[in-house]
């Protein structure tokens, strides 16, 4: 028997995110800030929509069956949305990862049933993963996949990252405003969240203004910086294009660095009572710049990716 107010299960709650004013971090400012909270997932976090996107899709074309094994690099986040998915779907699953991610995040992906292969930093420190990390970590899952015959998520490349967010969380935020979001603002990593919510915005309103946000010391797709450099925020900046990134729907550049976004985070904390990480507070840093120097009312909407209870192991609360 099915009851309507009872999900069947914990995949029937991923999406349908509260998107929330941030009114007392913008009192006094000229624009509004809206910000969606995405720890509402099961797995706290954004990725918990791409997660299961691309497991349903690869099921329909027949690339997975029960029983198969699934493969991924990650910081933390995209493993802990697929271990979810697998763990229901009867898929095993091996996340790979850079030791410089948060340990908390390696616990979540083990307690969910998965497998956690970590790969030693080449020159990076605990809690800040470089590109040349990520190129090690690349090459390990490589050869897992190869090895195990397993089918990769490939979040970087795989379209699915995109449509999740063009088909859930992009239509969220319109009926969620009723229409009325000027200004959406957010990091890229995989770029999935930033071109697929984009992309359906701009196809409501091409008016809507979309800002890309990045690590002060990583700003390669703005074109700032040429060489990478060290910050915290874990998940992006990895000085390099990813596939799915559009720039035909970047208006904007906005550059936080590590002290702005601990700032930000900790005081949405404090003032809004939200537990925001690294990157949410580089978000929300951003959106309030952009609320506080337009010259006429503007809704502006943005991210909080994941949960601040995956920085706990950092120094981000300290």
């Amino acid at each position: 028997m099915r009851y309507p107010t009872i999900s069947r299960d914990v995949l029937d709650v991923v999406g349908q995110t509260p998107l929330v004013a941030l009114d007392r971090l913008a009192a006094g400012l000229p624009s509004r800030v809206f910000v969606k909270l995405e720890a509402s997932n099961p797995g706290l976090s954004v990725k918990d929509r791409a997660a299961l996107q691309i497991v349903v899709d690869a099921e329909k074309r027949g690339l997975i069956r029960p029983g198969d094994t699934v493969i991924e690099r990650t910081s933390g986040n995209m493993g802990t949305g697929l271990a979810i998915a697998c763990a229901l779907k009867g898929y095993k699953l091996v996340v790979v990862m850079s030791a410089g991610n948060t340990l908390e995040r390696q616990k979540a992906i083990r307690a969910l049933g998965a497998k956690v292969v970590l790969v030693p930093q080449v020159n990076g420190r605990p809690g800040q993963v470089t590109g040349d990390d990520l190129k090690e970590v690349e090459v390990v899952t490589n050869a897992l996949t190869a090895k195990l015959r397993a089918f990769r998520a490939d979040q970087f490349k795989n379209p699915s990252s995109v449509k999740a967010h063009f088909t859930g969380t992009g239509p969220e935020i319109w009926k969620q405003t009723g229409g009325q979001v000027d200004v959406f603002v957010s990091m890229v990593g995989s770029s999935g969240t930033f071109t697929g919510v984009s992309r359906y915005l701009k196809k409501k309103n091409p008016r809507v203004r979309c800002v890309v946000v990045e690590p002060t010391a990583a700003s390669i797709l703005s074109g700032r910086r040429k060489h990478p450099g060290r910050h915290k925020l874990q998940g992006v900046g990895y000085m390099e294009v990813p596939q799915l990134y559009d720039p035909s729907l970047v208006d904007e550049f906005i550059s936080i660095g590590d002290a702005e976004a601990m700032r930000t985070a900790r005081a949405m904390g404090r003032r809004e009572g939200i537990l925001a990480g690294f990157t949410s507070g580089a978000n929300v840093a951003a959106a309030l710049r952009v609320a506080k120097r337009s010259k006429r009312p503007l809704n502006v909407v943005t991210v909080a990716t994941d949960s601040g209870l995956k920085y706990f192991s950092t120094d981000l609360y300290e």
